[in-house]
């Protein structure tokens, strides 16, 4: 191969020289500014806003970063970025990516004309950071999208759509400026007759329910939203009304509807929640081994017995495995390779259950001071388990892979 850097078709991991300088930059703000902040609010379970402006001021929290990310030729920049915020802090980093949700259900289903108005809405700037938010999850809809109660209906007089119900888990729920809430259009259709519209900052009828307190991730806001007698001029259904009405007229002579909104937000976004995952774990991972280089007793390093080094290296190759399986669904998504072996759901099953399992492990390798608010494992176990449930339980990642290696419909 000589000096050549890389030969056409040669297997590589290697990042580029520009995703390698963010990741390095993304990782200086996450130990400068994430991290130190991450107890306290953690404790006070509020929006995290002087570190948002902080992110905001050098470009961090902007839709230009994030969507140059999103772009990036090998489609690892995101996945990597993400990683680095997490070590940070899971809940002050899902208050940074919180908004990418949102913007993705708008880009992957929207017009042109509504990305180049709703997105740059999400995000704001220095002085006037706004936040975005998805709103899919109901009281009796979680994992079972199809259940959606929500409804639109078109008033065509007015152009308008009035949407009527309750959302709930929504990350920045009700105090987002730009909020996309997934409702039915034609009930008898489940998931088929479901559309996804824009709510304008300001709207009349949308406001906060239940504020949630939770486990883990308490710096991001999570609530729920009452939709009451909503109305959005017709120019919020994304995708538009042409398109929903092509897809409904499909429906109604046995036609194929195509990919469902919601889940094709879920799917694209699943290497990315991944990636969030491997974050914390390595954070844990990373501590723990730390610690038992310091920590001493019976007059040697706990490190050296191998009670401990046995657990350090097994949350280190799981880490890796869980990486090395969300880079390979990113690059599949960001090349258009179809997860024919629900690829994308694998790499959230693994990078969950790591995540959750890594950071107990990282407890026990600190015993009792892990147990404790003194140090950060507590916190980063508490924050893991979400993984295992939002956007996808585990279970439900479990049955998408079934049915994707079996070809049966596993229910």
């Amino acid at each position: 191969m000589g000096d050549d850097k890389q030969a056409d078709g040669e297997f590589t991991l290697d990042l580029s020289d520009d995703v390698r300088q963010m990741r390095d930059w993304v990782h200086d703000f996450a130990a400068s500014v994430i991290r130190p902040a991450a107890a306290e609010w953690d404790e006070r379970e509020e929006v995290p806003w002087p570190v948002l402006e902080e992110a905001a001021k050098i470009g961090l929290y902007s839709l230009d970063f994030f969507a140059e990310q999103w772009f990036e030729a090998t489609g690892l920049a995101t996945p990597v970025a993400f990683e680095e915020i997490f070590w940070g802090d899971a809940g002050i980093g899902l208050s940074l990516t919180g908004s990418c949700l949102a913007a993705v259900a708008v880009s992957s289903n929207g017009t042109p004309e509504q990305v180049g108005e709703w997105l740059p809405q999400m995000f704001g700037g220095p002085g006037d950071v706004k936040l975005g938010a998805f709103c899919s999850s109901e009281p009796d809809a979680g994992s079972d999208v199809g259940a959606i109660r929500t409804r639109a209906v078109y008033d065509e007089a007015k152009d308008e759509w009035v949407l009527n119900g309750t959302k709930t888990w929504a990350t920045n729920g009700g105090v987002a400026n730009v909020h996309v809430v997934v409702a039915s259009v034609n009930p008898a259709l489940g998931s088929r007759g479901q559309a996804t519209f824009i709510v304008p900052p300001g709207t009349k009828g949308l406001s906060q329910g239940q504020k949630f307190r939770k486990m883990g991730i308490r710096a991001s806001h999570t609530a729920e939203v009452v939709l009451d007698e909503v109305r959005v001029p017709g120019r919020c259904l994304v995708g538009g009304k042409e398109r929903l009405d092509a897809r409904l007229a499909r429906l109604a002579t046995g036609g194929q509807a195509g990919e469902q909104a919601a889940m094709k937000t879920f799917e694209a976004s699943r290497p990315s929640v991944a990636a969030m995952a491997v974050g914390v774990a390595r954070a844990a991972a990373e501590f723990a081994t730390e610690y038992s280089a310091q920590r001493e007793q019976f007059g040697k390093p706990i490190g050296q017995n191998q009670g401990v080094a046995f657990m350090l290296a097994d949350m280190h190759a799981s880490v890796d495995a869980a990486r090395l399986l969300t880079w390979r669904a990113a690059w599949m998504a960001r090349h258009g390779r179809k997860f024919t072996r629900a690829e994308g759901s694998m790499s959230k099953l693994v990078a969950a259950e790591t995540a959750v399992k890594v950071t107990e492990q990282a407890i026990q390798v600190l015993g009792g001071n892990g147990y404790t608010r003194d140090y950060p494992v507590e916190r980063w176990h508490r924050d893991a388990k979400i993984f295992t449930i939002f956007e996808g339980t585990s279970e439900i990642q479990r049955m998408i892979i079934g049915r994707a290696v079996t070809g049966l419909n596993v229910r």
